[in-house]
Protein backbone atom coordinates (compact mmCIF):
# COMPACT_ATOMS: atom_id res chain seq x y z
CA UNK A 1 0.00 0.00 0.00
CA UNK A 2 2.85 2.35 -0.85
CA UNK A 3 0.64 4.46 -3.12
CA UNK A 4 -1.78 5.53 -0.36
CA UNK A 5 0.49 8.14 1.34
CA UNK A 6 1.52 9.54 -2.03
CA UNK A 7 -2.10 9.83 -3.20
CA UNK A 8 -3.21 11.54 0.02
CA UNK A 9 -0.23 13.87 -0.03
CA UNK A 10 -0.89 14.83 -3.66
CA UNK A 11 -4.59 15.46 -2.95
CA UNK A 12 -3.88 18.01 -0.21
CA UNK A 13 -2.85 21.55 -1.18
CA UNK A 14 0.81 22.39 -0.54
CA UNK A 15 1.58 23.22 3.07
CA UNK A 16 -1.64 21.74 4.48
CA UNK A 17 -1.93 18.31 6.12
CA UNK A 18 -4.33 15.87 4.45
CA UNK A 19 -7.89 16.13 5.75
CA UNK A 20 -9.31 13.44 7.97
CA UNK A 21 -12.31 13.03 5.63
CA UNK A 22 -10.03 12.46 2.65
CA UNK A 23 -8.07 9.83 4.54
CA UNK A 24 -11.22 8.07 5.71
CA UNK A 25 -12.65 8.23 2.20
CA UNK A 26 -9.56 6.54 0.80
CA UNK A 27 -9.74 3.82 3.45
CA UNK A 28 -13.41 3.17 2.66
CA UNK A 29 -12.62 2.96 -1.06
CA UNK A 30 -9.77 0.50 -0.44
CA UNK A 31 -12.02 -1.66 1.75
CA UNK A 32 -14.78 -1.61 -0.89
CA UNK A 33 -12.33 -2.63 -3.62
CA UNK A 34 -10.94 -5.46 -1.46
CA UNK A 35 -14.48 -6.64 -0.69
CA UNK A 36 -15.48 -6.88 -4.36
CA UNK A 37 -12.16 -8.39 -5.48
CA UNK A 38 -11.46 -10.86 -2.66
CA UNK A 39 -14.20 -11.42 -0.09
CA UNK A 40 -17.34 -11.55 -2.24
CA UNK A 41 -16.00 -14.10 -4.80
CA UNK A 42 -14.69 -16.30 -1.97
CA UNK A 43 -18.13 -16.34 -0.31
CA UNK A 44 -19.74 -17.25 -3.64
CA UNK A 45 -17.30 -20.14 -4.21
CA UNK A 46 -17.88 -21.45 -0.67
CA UNK A 47 -21.66 -21.32 -1.17
CA UNK A 48 -21.34 -23.28 -4.45
CA UNK A 49 -19.08 -25.85 -2.74
CA UNK A 50 -21.55 -26.37 0.12
CA UNK A 51 -24.38 -26.86 -2.39
CA UNK A 52 -22.28 -29.39 -4.33
CA UNK A 53 -21.49 -31.36 -1.17
CA UNK A 54 -25.13 -31.31 -0.05
CA UNK A 55 -26.28 -32.68 -3.44
CA UNK A 56 -23.94 -35.70 -3.54
CA UNK A 57 -25.84 -38.97 -3.98
CA UNK A 58 -24.91 -42.64 -4.21
CA UNK A 59 -23.28 -43.43 -7.54
CA UNK A 60 -21.56 -40.04 -7.92
CA UNK A 61 -17.86 -39.97 -8.81
CA UNK A 62 -15.94 -37.64 -6.51
CA UNK A 63 -12.44 -36.26 -6.11
CA UNK A 64 -11.34 -36.00 -2.51
CA UNK A 65 -8.97 -33.34 -1.19
CA UNK A 66 -6.33 -36.06 -0.82
CA UNK A 67 -6.40 -36.56 -4.60
CA UNK A 68 -8.19 -39.92 -4.48
CA UNK A 69 -11.02 -40.47 -6.96
CA UNK A 70 -13.85 -42.76 -5.93
CA UNK A 71 -17.54 -43.54 -6.24
CA UNK A 72 -20.00 -42.78 -3.46
CA UNK A 73 -21.78 -45.98 -2.40
CA UNK A 74 -23.55 -44.78 0.75
CA UNK A 75 -24.59 -41.32 1.93
CA UNK A 76 -24.84 -40.75 5.67
CA UNK A 77 -25.73 -37.60 7.58
CA UNK A 78 -22.17 -36.32 8.17
CA UNK A 79 -20.07 -38.78 6.17
CA UNK A 80 -19.93 -40.62 2.85
CA UNK A 81 -18.79 -44.16 2.12
CA UNK A 82 -16.61 -44.04 -1.00
CA UNK A 83 -15.38 -47.03 -3.03
CA UNK A 84 -11.84 -46.27 -4.16
CA UNK A 85 -11.01 -49.72 -5.57
CA UNK A 86 -12.58 -53.17 -5.88
CA UNK A 87 -13.52 -54.36 -2.38
CA UNK A 88 -12.06 -51.19 -0.83
CA UNK A 89 -14.39 -48.67 0.77
CA UNK A 90 -13.50 -45.73 2.99
CA UNK A 91 -15.71 -43.50 5.08
CA UNK A 92 -14.92 -39.81 4.66
CA UNK A 93 -16.39 -36.60 6.03
CA UNK A 94 -18.34 -34.53 3.53
CA UNK A 95 -15.76 -31.71 3.71
CA UNK A 96 -13.14 -34.02 2.21
CA UNK A 97 -14.87 -33.83 -1.19
CA UNK A 98 -13.34 -31.22 -3.48
CA UNK A 99 -15.14 -31.96 -6.78
CA UNK A 100 -18.01 -33.97 -8.11
CA UNK A 101 -17.03 -35.64 -11.39
CA UNK A 102 -19.14 -36.83 -14.30
CA UNK A 103 -18.49 -40.28 -15.79
CA UNK A 104 -15.20 -40.16 -17.68
CA UNK A 105 -14.44 -36.60 -16.55
CA UNK A 106 -10.86 -35.72 -15.71
CA UNK A 107 -10.44 -33.59 -12.57
CA UNK A 108 -9.73 -29.93 -13.32
CA UNK A 109 -6.37 -30.03 -11.50
CA UNK A 110 -5.12 -32.71 -13.91
CA UNK A 111 -6.42 -30.87 -16.98
CA UNK A 112 -4.48 -27.73 -16.09
CA UNK A 113 -1.15 -29.50 -15.58
CA UNK A 114 -1.06 -31.07 -19.07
Amino acid sequence: MYLLPITIAEAAPAGQPPSMFGTMGMMVMIFAIMYFIMIRPQKRREKERKEMIANIKSGCRVLMTSGIIGEVVNVKEQTLVVRIADNTKVEVVRGAISQQLEKGEIPTDLEQSH
